[in-house]
């Protein structure tokens, strides 16, 4: 008797590709050189598993003229659900809940989102805030009030956790449900100074990604993530944007998945309205509180009885407003950055002091001498009432 008699299990076929064996192809096929969504999918039809694909795509590669074609190493997609673990990420696979229908009937839709959070959020009705990363104080109040009166209306309030409106809108809305859609990682928070709220989105809402866990954002990879915050929403509320800005792509983007647009006015002098006057002038729904946005939507979108009860707002801010309180006046470092704040803040439409300071979370003491400065400068006017505005 030979030793393959008393060993028959060595004879046997090898046993078939397990789900996990198959989802891991999967990512090494979506992250291998030049497949893009297109191409993964057509090589899924062609070849019937992931799998097959990356036993065929040296040799696709090879038919396109590229000689040293290599996949993506299983060991980089190994690293990658090492650190989404490390994360608490969790990949949702586009066909299987909870991945959002309205994302995956798009024909680019991404065929993995990693998702720090609460996924069952994913499940609600969602509306997009986008707007001016450098937002004025009307715009941010703007940003804050919607975002709160959708969230009391059922909604999610989508964003791109950026700077100006959509921080604002993702602090708004963070008690009622909020979606982060970021432009890196998942694992990668940008800009740095929303930290702290990225940690909050994660604890309470949700943060989700289609790139690689540990991906720095570059300038091309925010057009590809605003495709994700329209394409999650029934509509689409620019905020403030100024002629040429990504959130002009994100309603081209809406335009495109056959959503709605709509847009809130502002003064014709400030540029940073010059986006949102020129979608009114197109065709976009003029916005002047949550009930325009409402307005639009279907009677079953609209969930007021399932929304959670109503969350009393804190008395104060969250944290600590940054002392000024020591700011001498020759300390001209810190006059000009307070200067440019205050700049920042104001457009051609009036607003009042109170709000302005309430706004820059900066003692009254230290603002005061700041606007004289910017009077005496003829940068800033003062109007009846108490208002101020920049001198157009």
């Amino acid at each position: 008797m030979t030793d393959k008699d008393l060993h028959p299990s060595s004879t046997h076929p090898p046993l078939p590709p397990t789900q996990e064996d198959e989802q891991v192809a999967r990512l090494r096929l979506l992250r291998s050189r030049r497949v893009g969504i297109s191409t993964y999918r057509r090589l899924l039809d062609e070849h019937g598993s992931a799998i097959n694909a990356l036993t065929a795509l040296p040799e696709v590669a090879r038919a396109a003229g590229i000689s040293d074609y290599r996949i993506c190493p299983e060991g980089v997609v190994q690293a990658e659900l090492n650190a989404a673990r490390a994360a608490g990420a969790r990949l949702l696979v586009q066909g299987q809940a909870p991945y959002p229908d309205l994302l995956s009937d798009l024909d680019d839709a991404p065929p993995f989102l990693w998702v720090i959070g609460d996924p069952a959020l994913l499940t609600r009705p969602m509306i997009s805030l986008v707007g001016a990363r450098n937002a004025s104080s009307l715009g941010l109040r703007m940003a804050r009030t919607l975002a709160a009166e959708l969230g009391e209306a059922g909604f999610i309030v989508v964003s791109g956790l950026a700077r100006g409106i959509d921080a604002a809108a993702h602090e708004a809305a963070l008690t009622r449900g909020t979606v982060a859609v970021q432009a890196g990682g998942v694992d990668t928070i940008y800009p740095s100074e929303n930290s702290e709220l990225a940690g909050q989105i994660a604890a309470q809402g949700l943060r989700l990604s289609e790139q690689p866990m540990g991906l720095q954002p570059m300038a091309r990879h925010f057009p590809r993530r605003n495709r994700i915050i329209s394409g999650l929403s029934r509509a689409t509320v620019v905020v403030e944007a100024a002629a040429r800005s990504g959130s002009l792509i994100t309603a081209r983007d809406a335009l495109d998945q056959g959503r709605d647009v709509l847009a809130v006015p502002g003064h014709p002098m400030d540029a940073r309205a010059a986006g949102c006057n020129m979608l009114i002038r197109d065709g976009a729904v003029l916005v002047r509180s949550a009930a325009d946005v409402l307005e639009i939507l279907p009677e079953q979108d609209r969930q007021r009885d399932n929304a959670p009860a109503p969350v009393k707002p804190a008395s104060g801010p969250t944290s600590a407003p940054p002392s000024c309180a020591t700011q001498s006046r020759d300390n001209t470092g810190s006059i000009a950055k307070l200067h440019a704040r205050i700049l920042s803040r104001l457009g051609p439409a009036p607003i009042a002091e109170d709000q302005l300071i309430r706004d820059l979370q900066v003692p009254s003491t230290a603002v005061a001498p700041a606007l004289l400065d910017l009077e005496m400068d003829g940068q800033i006017e003062r109007q009846p009432g108490g208002l101020l505005s920049r001198t157009a």
